[in-house]
């Protein structure tokens, strides 16, 4: 019969769909069971498919059951293709499988409806099913062993309330489940290949890879009689459709990891499984084992002992329209294996007490290093482009939190491409650049990267991996200051270098990463400039979080702990009892340290023990240019004498663990910048310490700190080259006691909301679901996941992948520092 054009939908209904074989009376039974469900006659459709029965089913059903509509399919299509027919006459917005040996219950359809309209990231529902009496489970949930094999762990047990909790599974059972129409139909429904057996199991797996949930709703409950027998068929074919449907099924669904660990395993263990049930002697033509001679040219085998044989036999017939679905499914992976792996829920499962097998099964786990791959934890990568020494600047800082915040449930390595000095125990510690990071990038799951990451692994591109790019820093922002030094042309290279990079990374990102709810509107407008806010990507969430997240930089879960003076009776020229300012981090182009230190010379004149003190110089990243406004303050400072008298250099770094005995030694943060526009969109890391420190802070107004200072009380935000109000601001909060209280206290409570445990969390949340951007399914089109022999180009390309890989090693300053001769690399970032 060919199958008709689909139906048109018509929203609010239901079409159930039933696959009648030989089987009228029971499908009589079952359609009868309707008019007891709590659901409109008006939204209710029944179809039943008569797959040839040649019994005189399809007249039967229609005389009992008038208003239903029965198609007669020409020839047994199976229960996969019955069901697709099914759905191609069916009208409903959703379309529900029912067994014919099944009946309904009463909220059987209302359940499950009313769960896919709450969340439209439903694309089945997953009923519980019990035994014709409602005393003993049918399907609670699906499990999956490594080998393919979909089963009901807990079948026949007596139901309990512990079945009664709503959970997202990895397949439901066609004998009672619902999915949408358009979805079922997207997809290509039920794969004919299957013919019976495991079609449920492989669109459950294929749904959840896509990036949909399968919902088990307890309150959307059927009752199945009985199992359809095949021993009037023979047991062998059962068998046989179950050791080739789970071989289908895997090849289809497991990702190219996966499966190469998987496959040849579970091929050699069905040869096993099929020779261990016939329990026929597999030694017969092993001459070492059997040294018996004979010229006869044949064995009797039972046909049990030939079905994982037969069951390989018709994967191989099947490869190459396997290998095409395959590629387009895995093309449009949302999810990946080990986020899919705790819905198998047992998946190291012999799952057959058979004499002489279960001990190959767990040779083969062995062997292929099954168990260790299939575990629910995600491998993630987190890369920075600055080193990770014991003086760690601000993106270092950032990536080890990330990393810590990560390594509790997941399998986490932190990369550095710049160099490393630095061990944890909680997560791996490695440096790699070039070409060497394929082995990493090749290992994770999930990349969380900053920096010109893809620029030096541009297979990232298209490869099927779950990218996060951390774009906390606007970085093309600060080289229109940072890149002044390079000259016109230096400058602009950089600026446009830069802004390139940017853009390929928000082109390729499934998830982005900012500071602050100003930079979020900042980057959607990027992000809109690359077509990435799109209709794919807007109808998933309107709200567009599951593309870009806020994630300031945080403080320390722990309190500091001071366990030295560093500052206040140990630099020479600061008493123990002076009143400390404090300048976190580096001097940069974008920062206006010059009122600072105009504002201290005329305060000391009524407060000769103020102290004000740089904490750090010359950022540890060696690659950091020398900035000019650091040069321009210690010559005012040296101009205006007050260079080791009021203000002081730390002309190194101080290390991440240390910061503390200087914080505490403070009386007041402050950070001061010009006003231009990479400080409308910045955000001050070097603030986060001041709130760890629980320090008054006095800063610029115009960034997003600015503000809340001001709204929350934090200190003073005053005008950009104030040097009239930075002075009174600085007074008041070092000498004003009632005002120093209340913003210490306004401060502390403040700071809770920038814990590290607090800002990280929708990162620790996508990376626990993590999936592919809803639109990148179609811009990466057939990825690229297998590893290219690496050939360096020659001539004008040698020198073209010579500059791509200065400007992944260090940015766009790099590339012109190499061209020019020694430009120092634009690397640098805000401490």
């Amino acid at each position: 019969m060919l199958t008709p054009e689909p139906a048109d939908i018509r929203p609010g209904v239901v079409s159930v769909i039933l696959v009648n074989y030989r089987g009228a009376d029971d499908t009589i039974t079952c359609l009868q069971e309707f008019a007891r469900v709590e659901w409109p006659a008006d939204r209710l459709e029944l179809v039943v498919i008569d797959n040839d029965s040649g019994d005189g089913s399809a007249e039967k059903i229609r005389a009992a059951v008038p208003h239903a509509k029965v198609i007669e399919s020409g020839g047994n299509l199976g229960f996969a293709g019955g069901c697709n027919l099914g759905v191609a006459h069916a009208s409903g917005e959703w379309v529900a499988f029912l067994n014919n040996d099944a009946r309904p219950g009463p909220q059987w359809i209302a359940a499950a409806v009313e769960a896919m309209e709450s969340d439209p990231t439903i694309g089945a529902v997953a009923s519980k099913v019990l035994d014709w009496d409602g005393n003993l489970v049918d399907y609670v949930d699906g499990s999956l062993t490594w080998y393919g094999a979909g089963y009901k762990r807990e079948a026949e047990k007596p139901d309990s309330p512990e079945y009664d909790v709503p959970k997202d599974v990895l397949f439901g059972t066609g004998a009672a489940m619902f999915v949408p129409t358009a979805l079922y139909r997207e997809v290509g429904g039920f794969d004919e290949r299957f013919f019976m057996f495991y079609e449920d199991v492989d669109l459950g797996w294929r749904l959840n890879l896509l990036g949909y949930k399968v919902r088990y709703v307890p309150g959307s409950v059927a009752f199945h009689k009985h199992h359809v027998t095949m021993k009037k068929f023979g047991n062998f074919r059962e068998a046989y459709l179950l050791e080739r449907n789970a071989l289908l099924s895997m090849y289809k669904n497991l990702d190219d990891e996966s499966l190469a660990k998987a496959l040849p395993a579970a091929m050699a263990l069905a040869v096993r499984r099929s020779i261990a049930r016939a329990g026929v002697d597999a030694s017969a033509l092993d001459l070492q084992r059997s040294p018996g001679g004979d010229d006869i040219g044949t064995i009797e085998v039972p046909k049990m002992a030939l079905t994982g044989f037969f069951a390989i036999d018709y994967l191989v017939d099947q490869f190459p329209g396997l290998a095409e679905s395959r590629q387009e499914l895995q093309a449009r992976r949302r999810r990946s294996d080990r986020e899919l792996f705790p819905l198998f829920r047992h998946a190291i499962e012999p799952a057959y007490a058979i004499e002489g097998y279960n001990s190959a099964h767990d040779n083969l786990v062995d062997a292929f290093g099954i168990a260790e791959h299939f575990v629910s934890k995600h491998r993630v990568l987190v890369v920075t482009g600055e080193p990770l020494l014991e003086r760690m600047a601000g993106p270092a800082i950032r990536a080890w939190e990330i990393a810590r915040a990560l390594a509790p449930e997941h399998d986490v390595r932190l990369l550095s491409t710049a160099g490393v000095k630095v061990t944890s125990d909680e997560f791996e510690v490695v440096h790699s650049a070039g070409h060497p990071l394929r082995a990493h990038t090749d290992w994770a799951d999930v990349i969380i990267f900053q920096g010109f990451l893809l620029e030096g692994a541009p297979w990232l591109k298209d490869s099927t991996k779950i990218l996060v790019a951390d774009v906390y820093d606007p970085i093309h922002l600060e080289q229109l200051e940072q890149a002044r030094d390079l000259g016109d042309v230096g400058r602009l290279h950089s600026v446009q270098e830069t802004t390139r990079v940017l853009n390929e990374q928000l082109r390729r990102a499934d998830y982005v990463l900012c500071a602050s709810d100003k930079q979020r509107d900042f980057w959607l407008g990027q992000l809109a400039g690359q077509g990435r806010v799109n209709p794919a990507v807007y109808d998933e969430d309107h709200s567009l979080d599951s593309l870009i997240g806020v994630v300031p930089f945080g403080i320390a879960n722990d309190e500091p702990v001071q366990r030295r003076h560093a500052i206040k009776g140990t630099v020479p020229g600061i008493a123990a009892d002076d009143k400390v300012i404090i300048w976190g981090g580096g001097v940069y182009n974008w920062f206006d340290p010059l009122t600072l230190v105009r504002a201290v010379d005329r305060l000391k004149d009524r407060h000769p023990n103020v102290k004000l003190y740089f904490l750090g110089l010359k950022h540890p990243n060696p690659g950091v240019p020398d900035m000019k406004i650091a040069w321009e303050l210690r010559q005012l400072s040296d101009q205006l004498g007050l260079t080791g008298s009021h203000v002081f250099f730390n002309d190194g770094w101080v290390p991440y663990n240390e910061r503390a005995d200087y914080l505490m030694d403070a009386d007041l943060g402050v950070s001061t910048h010009f006003h231009h526009v990479e400080t409308a969109f910045s955000f001050r890391t070097r603030i986060l310490d001041y709130l760890w420190a629980s320090l008054p802070i006095v800063a610029t107004g115009g960034d997003t700190f600015g503000t809340l200072i001001a709204e929350r009380g934090l200190g003073a935000a005053v005008p950009p080259e104030d040097v009239d109000a930075l002075e009174q601001a600085l007074e008041t909060y070092l000498y004003d006691d009632d005002a120093v209280a209340q913003a210490k206290a306004n401060v502390r409570e403040f700071a809770e909301d920038y814990r590290w445990s607090h800002v990280l969390a929708p990162l620790v949340e996508f990376c626990r679901f993590p999936r592919r951007a809803a639109d990148l399914e179609y811009e990466l089109g057939k990825a690229q996941t297998v590893a290219v022999p690496f050939e360096r180009p020659r001539g004008i390309r040698s020198d073209l992948r010579l500059a791509k890989e200065y400007l992944a090693a260090g940015g766009p300053g790099e590339v012109v520092r190499r061209a020019t001769g020694r430009i120092n690399r634009i690397v640098g970032r805000k401490a």
